[in-house]
């Protein structure tokens, strides 16, 4: 089974989503996600996964496990301060970057900001389901 790391900040939302939509749409691989730090699992991120009919209510957030880390055949970052500060990815480890804006910082209305969830949260739906070509 290939093993898939998905990678952020505070492994609350964007790694989380990524995670989810990895375990819906990636059969044959293992996926996980973790982080640099953790933030706990952001309940924006839940709410706005629950509308695509996506659990992830059981996921916890988690630090990067060197372990996992270094036994995966893709790890992919999904903002830059994980692409900055992660730990030195082993040439032997395909390596992406999703460059998202992380939706616990946008401030306004409660609209606002659930909209800035649910708009990352299709640009991750969308790069996960190309991760199936792989």
């Amino acid at each position: 089974m290939k093993k898939l790391y998905f990678l952020c900040t505070g492994n609350s939302c964007r790694s989380q989503i990524a995670e989810g939509y990895g375990h819906q749409f990636l059969e044959g691989w293992e996926v996980r996600s973790a982080g640099i730090e953790t933030h706990g699992l952001n309940p924006r991120a839940v709410e706005v996964m629950a509308e695509d009919d996506v659990d992830i209510s059981n996921q916890k957030s988690e630090l990067i496990d060197m372990d996992y880390f270094n036994s995966c055949d893709l790890i992919i970052t999904l903002c830059g301060d994980a692409l900055d500060k992660c730990p030195m990815i082993p040439k032997r480890i395909t390596h992406e970057h999703w460059d998202l804006q992380d939706p616990a910082r946008v401030s306004g209305t409660d609209a606002e900001i659930s909209e800035a969830f649910r708009k990352t949260r299709d640009l991750i739906k969308e790069q996960v389901k190309k991760l199936i070509e792989l």
